[in-house]
């Protein structure tokens, strides 16, 4: 299991007509761990203030309902660090159960050439920190 756990809870904003959390939700909840999970790894996105960060692959299985005021815990696990990109993965914990998973890969961009470049060494060096030993 993930040494980092990021806790939110629903929010009834990010529920549908059927009482469940809309599907978009999850994943601004993922994002929010992920940053929250950088800044525990001692990086910021403000750290490299010349890239960009676009997502280029986004994934979600929910596994069980989750409904409005639930509380999970978002654990978040290094699943690929490339050259130039990152894969983070996501368990979201309903009373210790994974109720929902995901995937966010991330790209690192030049802001001006809009192309992708070198991941930046600080971001590299805190995801390996935390990656396990086979990513």
């Amino acid at each position: 299991m993930p040494n980092f756990k990021h806790r939110v809870r629903v929010a009834f904003v990010d529920t549908d007509a059927s009482g469940r959390i809309h599907f978009t939700a999850m994943l601004r909840y993922f994002e929010a761990a992920e940053l929250e999970f950088l800044r525990w790894l001692g990086f910021s996105y403000r750290d490299a203030p010349h890239t960009g960060y676009p997502r280029v692959r986004v994934e979600c299985e929910y596994r069980s309902a989750i409904v409005f005021d639930d509380e999970l815990d978002i654990a978040v696990s290094v699943k690929r660090i490339g050259s130039s990109s990152y894969t983070l993965e996501f368990a979201a914990l309903k009373d210790g159960a994974v109720a929902a998973s995901g995937t966010i890969v991330a790209v690192c961009v030049d802001r001006v050439k809009q192309k992708a470049q070198a991941m930046p060494e600080r971001l590299r060096e805190a995801l390996r920190r935390e990656a396990s030993p086979a990513v």
